[in-house]
């Protein structure tokens, strides 16, 4: 561990070196910036022993530590995700590049002619935990984007982004881009973060990615601006008019597909209309599946559920658990999601087009879904390749972060000697 002054010059070195890059990638091709993550996903393939035996270090520290299965599902890596990892590479780099594109175009009667077209942010921050992917998909978006990126990841996979981020620079050394474009910081001391945060001549915005604790401190002690992604409190309302076979596949998918990642879902909402019809048939599902469903008072008669307490509302387990709860209509549920919901993503299941209407015009989540698991809230399964996050404030970036949200734009004016009157 170093002291104090130590991660101070450290981190003032890499931001400089960010920056610098940062000037080179905001003019360098697309092709260059799609060469670069082409070479990266091909490093990755060739590296897939080294990266497996790194996670297996982490892993077995990780287990020493007691982390949860969820956390260690989170951490693991196994072919089939390195395989994932280098197609999302792929995926990022066959993209339409942002850089330069021409959001909006007019005359003006004085002789201008003003373009509002995309140019990169500069340095991202990314501090994220246990999920060594992240490495990938933010050096990803951030190189496609034309942004320098730091990188701090969390202690529990300090080994398995070490051989992630190797695969990067390699990309952009292939490609000859600069290295510092997609750096890490090497150290697992939270001094690190501290400092990202006061960065405020290098660092143009900081992403948190991870549980409530990260984000919170991130937030509080930032001076550099933030994409927030809190935490994923996801709701799953079923509908009165609830097709029941939509309804028992979409819960099942949303609740037990992936419990450890932001888009599972954490409480499920049943209209007392349909409780004996569709509700216990879902709940005894969710049962059999290895479910604990945290049941208010009028679904605590169904056999295996579990009482809920006041602590069950708004409450991410990221676990194989559930909070279970009968409104008596859609206002009810949208009540329920506005006192206890993240603002991250929710679901209504009905065949009611008025019903989801409402839903959908009276909630404000990042991410709003009919009919699908919310296990697709994800900037992969949006069609983005990867994401940074999903961003669940509502400046700039909202719901998944992809290349595209990592930019901002600036104005081009053209004129044949205008002058102003």
């Amino acid at each position: 561990m170093k002291d104090g002054s130590e991660v101070s010059e450290m981190m003032s070195g890499i931001g400089r070196k960010a920056k610098d890059a940062a000037t080179d990638l905001a003019v360098a091709s697309a092709e260059m910036r799609g060469a670069a993550l082409e070479f990266a996903a091909d490093a990755i393939e060739a590296s897939v022993p080294t990266i497996l035996e790194a996670n297996a270090k982490d892993m077995t520290a990780a287990r020493g530590k007691g982390l949860s299965d969820a956390m260690l599902d989170r951490l693991l890596l196994d072919e089939g995700r390195v395989a994932a990892m280098a197609a999302g590479l792929r995926a990022v780099a066959a993209q339409k590049d942002p850089v330069g594109e021409v959001i909006a175009e007019w005359s003006q009667p004085s002789g201008l002619h003003i373009r509002r077209v995309r140019t990169p942010l500069g340095v991202i921050g990314v501090i994220y935990e246990s999920r060594p992917n992240v490495t990938a998909d933010a050096g990803a978006l951030c190189l496609k984007s034309g942004n320098a990126v730091i990188l701090r990841g969390g202690s529990e996979s300090f080994h398995s982004s070490a051989a992630i981020h190797a695969c990067l620079v390699e990309g952009l050394k292939a490609a000859g881009l600069p290295e510092a474009a997609i750096q890490r910081v090497p150290t697992t001391d939270r001094a690190a973060v501290s400092e990202m945060l006061t960065m405020t001549g290098t660092i143009d915005v900081i992403v948190p990615r991870g549980g409530k604790g990260l984000v919170g401190l991130v937030q509080r002690e930032a001076r550099v601006p933030v994409f927030a992604h809190l935490e994923g409190i996801v709701h799953i309302y079923i509908d009165a008019a609830a097709d029941p076979e939509k309804a028992l596949k979409v819960v099942l998918n949303a609740k037990t597909r992936r419990t450890g990642i932001c888009g599972a879902a954490e409480c499920l909402l049943i209209h007392r209309d349909v409780v004996d019809t569709i509700g216990q048939g879902v709940i005894r599902a969710l049962i059999d599946a290895g479910v604990e469903v945290r049941a208010d008072t009028a679904l605590q008669a169904i056999d295996g559920t579990v009482p809920a307490t006041e602590d069950d509302w708004g409450r991410e387990y990221l676990d194989m658990k559930i909070a279970a709860k009968v409104v008596d209509g859609t206002d009810e549920a949208i009540a329920h999601i506005r006192r206890y919901g993240s603002a991250h993503t929710d679901c209504i299941v009905t065949e009611d087009d008025a019903a989801a209407d409402r839903f959908f015009t009276r909630l404000d989540s990042a991410i709003l879904m009919r009919n699908a698991s919310t296990q697709f809230a994800d900037g992969g399964e949006f069609g983005m390749g990867a994401e940074i996050g999903i961003a669940t404030g509502k400046m700039h970036a909202r719901g998944p972060v992809g290349a595209e949200q990592l930019t901002s734009f600036k104005y081009l004016v053209d004129a044949d000697g205008a002058v102003r009157s």
